[in-house]
């Protein structure tokens, strides 16, 4: 089996017992089967729920709170178990550690994103084992993920990973609900997500202690099939789940192709899933062919016309004439420049400019409406968008 970069979810319902009381079981379990897969020669990065889950009971709450104070303060006790406990386990297989907390506002800033580019690099390069989850004692309500399934889809796309592996007490998607159903079939594999599959999925968590369902799953692994990962949502136990799953015999569905398209660059993964629109672009058909089908940059003599007000270095959405969302770009002019270029030659635009730019959007800055769609991320472009 070749050596993968390979990111494991687990969920809430995964490490916790019947109260909402973190399982020491549970959590060895899914510690040997990590370590073992380590051990196989692959490179594995945690993203772990269940610190809420882990730490309301110490702080006296005989449920699993419901006000943000309550769900912050929990996850602020119970991370340190977490991580202690996660600590000590793989202490014990010889292997060490390392903490990361992302908020959503951590992918939004161009800067800070590549800051956890670069430690996730360097902690793997050491042959550390990240273990992440959201900063959810200080994340703002409306900044959140939602939940770990999502964060572990951009994390799987930011490390370019080759496979993620969402970790749940059901055993995969079927047709209909299992519970409802006894003749409900399991798809062990989808080259694709429809969107029908999506449309009757339930949001509703199967678990009282975790925050997503299926519907939340199917949504992460969308986005991480468009950054170029596999993925597979599913069950298991004992040391050689993982192994087994990376090797296709996992109790679960595999949603994706052998060969995806490669990930984005981190930059263009920023500017699809996580910049903020400033304003549009609408652009000629001859400036759509050059940009759709050859795969060149925007000019300024493509340009028919500009909305909003936004500054050079921002991103924007391109349209064509008839309204229609092509993607997203960061522009090497200001609104103000762009309305006295449009149209008009590189070099008569950029004399008019003063830019040393040839381009309004550089291809190399650009990304297309297809790899945008499906994260759940209100500033950039939607699937009500491009239709």
């Amino acid at each position: 089996m070749d050596s993968k970069r390979v990111v494991v979810k687990i969920g809430s319902s995964s490490l916790t017992d019947d109260r909402g009381q973190l399982d020491h079981v549970k959590l060895h379990d899914h510690v040997a089967a990590i370590a073992r897969l380590k051990s196989s020669g692959h490179e594995v990065i945690v993203v772990s729920s269940g610190a809420v889950a882990a730490g309301y009971c110490g702080l006296g709450y005989p449920a699993r709170p419901v006000t943000i104070a309550g769900k912050q303060a929990a996850a602020a006790v119970g991370q340190v178990m977490l991580l202690s406990n996660y600590a000590g386990m793989f202490g014990k297989y010889g292997m060490t550690i390392g903490q990361l907390l992302l908020a959503r506002q951590d992918f939004e800033r161009r800067e800070q994103m590549s800051h956890a580019y670069s430690v996730l690099s360097e902690l793997l390069k050491r042959s550390v084992i990240p273990i992440i989850n959201e900063n959810d004692s200080v994340s703002l309500a409306e900044l959140t993920f939602g939940d770990n399934d999502m964060l572990s889809a951009l994390v799987s796309g930011l490390v370019h990973a080759d496979f993620l592996a969402i970790l749940t007490d059901v055993n995969g998607l079927y047709d209909k609900n299992p519970n409802e159903y006894k003749d409900a079939v399991r798809y062990h594999f989808l080259d694709h997500l429809p969107d029908h599959l999506l449309d009757e999925t339930s949001t509703a968590s199967g678990s009282k202690v975790g925050t997503g369902g299926m519907k939340s799953k199917l949504r992460a692994a969308r986005t991480a099939l468009s950054l170029g990962v596999r993925t597979f949502i599913g069950t298991g136990s004992g040391p050689n789940k993982l192994v087994d799953i990376i090797g296709g015999h996992g109790n679960g569905t595999y949603i994706g192709a052998e060969h995806l398209k490669p990930s984005l660059k981190v930059t263009k993964q920023w500017i699809a899933l996580h910049s903020p629109v400033s304003g549009k672009i609408e652009i000629d058909d001859g400036a759509v062919h050059a940009l759709m089908q050859e795969g060149k940059s925007l000019l300024p003599a493509g340009v028919k016309k500009v909305t909003g007000h936004f500054l050079a270095g921002e991103v924007i959405q391109i349209i064509d004439q008839k309204k229609h969302v092509l993607g997203k770009g960061q522009v090497n002019y200001s609104s103000e420049q762009l309305n006295e270029i449009k149209q008009l030659p590189s070099a008569h635009a950029m004399a008019v400019a003063n830019s040393t730019h040839p381009e309004v959007v550089h291809r190399d800055n650009w990304v297309p409406w297809t790899t945008v769609l499906f994260t759940d991320n209100k500033k950039g472009v939607t699937n009500h968008d491009a239709h």
